[in-house]
């Protein structure tokens, strides 16, 4: 895709749309199959064992090649209820394409460009691929309408359960509708597996705030069980002085900004500088040039080997033109007497002893301060938790991160599951949409077989 870049203030709003537009072309039909034939159809096959949800791929490759596009889509959604946006996001190069066969003979198969190309082609004909199950009397609540949320309620759905999905936010999909960037994940594929979802009878209540607009008692109250998926919450403060000056940006709301129109113009020809060196970082940095910025640099207080961002999206950022300054620390935010931002105040960094997350610990260089100039200071440090709602709910928690039995994924309330980023953390799992959405499944059964024993035991009683 050809991407705008520009200089001064004469690039158009429609120049700028253009920059959004999904970067990957979809495979052609003859494209599709030929890869397909590539496929080995291995009996025991590796990069099944290597997808967190499981996806049956020879299955799903060999439906492509026989020219059955609905039954392969069917295969891909029925593992991986989000399988539309994790064919455009997942680290296919270290789940599945990373453990084909024909990495030691050749090059692997683009799995994600054919799970792509078969939910694509159900996207664009309205196919609905699967059927609610008959009602079986129970209702269950999901908090959050994320991957793990979504994944739950399409579960819970077609086991028979009557479920109502809580969301904040005005529309359903969590990260992958508001937090992903367009040209990556366009927002219609996260809104077409909402409606998948919606289609099985799911009720969706967004705009609903717990705490505000319905107690967390009251859920607890009302139904049988609840799903909490909350995810991650705003980038945390810096710490430092200058921090809340005119042009300092939290990067999750910075990259939701370019998700809902219209785009913001102030960035065109402006000098933007990212902190963070994690996936979120690269999605405001690589925003940040399709916005218009002229010069766009990321700073990270160690070096590229600690960067926590996947490779492929560090090549797309250099790509893109991004500058990357490692081993720097951000001191200050320079502000003008109007209060806006004006320049970086940083330090240069040493990597000393390994720390608690296992990367060596970063200390700063003594008399190393430099200034560097800035119109835009975006953080992206990693998440906050929502932990007032947890503790509204009443449980047990380590820093917002909820524990959960790992057998049955109740917390400390047996009522309440959970499911998600809202667990991940503390060498509890990995927050990638995958994970999240295949612990959205394993609640829902982990529900499906309580009940299933409650009934048993009572009927012995």
């Amino acid at each position: 895709m050809h991407l705008n870049r520009v200089k001064n203030k004469k690039i158009s709003l429609d120049n700028l749309r253009l920059n959004f537009q999904e970067i990957e072309p979809d495979l052609t039909a003859k494209e599709a199959v030929e890869e397909s034939n590539r496929c080995l159809y291995c009996y025991d096959a590796p990069c099944i064992k290597a997808c967190p949800t499981g996806i049956n791929i020879p299955s799903f490759i060999k439906k492509i090649a026989s020219g059955n596009l609905k039954g392969s889509a069917r295969v891909i959604m029925e593992a991986n209820p989000v399988g539309a946006s994790c064919a455009r996001v997942c680290p296919t190069e270290e789940l599945c394409e990373g453990a084909c066969v024909l990495n030691d003979a050749s090059l692997p198969i683009m799995i994600g460009n054919l799970q792509r190309h078969a939910t694509n082609w159900a996207i664009r004909n309205n196919e609905q691929l699967f059927q609610a199950g008959e009602k079986n009397g129970k209702r269950v609540a999901i908090i959050g309408g994320g991957p793990a949320g979504l994944s739950a309620a399409r579960e819970l759905a077609r086991l028979g359960y009557e479920v109502t999905l809580f969301e904040a936010k005005e529309k359903a999909g969590g990260l992958d509708t508001y937090g992903i960037v367009s040209f990556r994940l366009p927002q219609e594929v996260s809104l077409w597996e909402v409606e998948q979802v919606e289609k099985l009878g799911v009720k969706i209540e967004t705009n609903t705030k717990i705490g505000k607009d319905i107690q967390a008692k009251e859920i607890i109250d009302r139904f049988d069980a609840v799903v909490l998926a909350i995810g991650m919450s705003k980038v945390p403060m810096l710490g430092i002085e200058g921090e809340e000056a005119e042009g300092v940006f939290d990067a999750i709301d910075f990259v939701e900004g370019t998700k809902t129109p219209p785009l913001d113009q102030r960035f065109i020809g402006k000098k933007v500088i990212v902190i963070g060196a994690g996936n979120t970082a690269i999605d405001a940095a690589t925003c940040s040039v399709r916005l218009g910025a002229a010069d766009v640099k990321m700073v990270y207080r160690r070096t590229e080997k600690e960067m926590t961002a996947y490779e492929f999206e560090y090549e797309f950022a250099k790509q893109d033109g991004v500058e990357f300054r490692w081993l720097t620390q951000p001191k200050k935010i320079i502000k003008d007497e109007a209060g806006k931002v004006t320049a970086l105040e940083c330090v240069r960094m040493e990597l000393g002893e390994p720390d608690a997350s296992g990367r060596r610990r970063p200390t700063p260089v003594p008399g190393s301060e430099f200034t560097m100039e800035a119109d835009a200071v975006v953080k992206a440090i990693g998440q906050t938790r929502y932990v007032p709602l947890i503790e509204e709910l009443g449980v047990d928690h380590r820093n917002g991160v909820v524990k959960i039995n790992m057998n049955t994924h109740q917390t400390s309330n047996p009522k309440v599951y959970a499911a998600g980023d809202v667990i991940f953390g503390d060498g509890q799992g990995e927050a990638m949409v995958v994970t999240a959405a295949q612990q959205g499944k394993l609640t829902a059964h982990a529900i499906h077989k309580q009940f299933i024993a409650d009934k048993v035991t009572l009927e012995r009683v």
